[in-house]
């Protein structure tokens, strides 16, 4: 939990919406990324956060029930 309560306050904002259990680390590599890549845009980096996991679900969809 330390770790959680360490995190950007834009970032924990994102994670309490968020439908995959991120853990810490992968949240904050992931974030920090995402601030790169976007010019330190949070709002960019939280919707880049949100297409990655729509990503990811959208894969395990496919993996677990065949559906498309």
């Amino acid at each position: 939990m330390a770790a959680y309560d360490r995190l950007p306050v834009d970032l924990r904002e994102w994670l309490r919406q968020a439908a995959l259990p991120w853990s810490s680390r992968s949240a904050l590599r992931v974030w920090r990324s995402a601030l790169k890549k976007n010019g330190n845009d949070q709002a960019a980096a939280q919707a880049y956060l949100s297409q990655l996991e729509l990503t990811t679900l959208k894969r395990d969809l496919r993996k677990i029930w065949g559906v498309e």
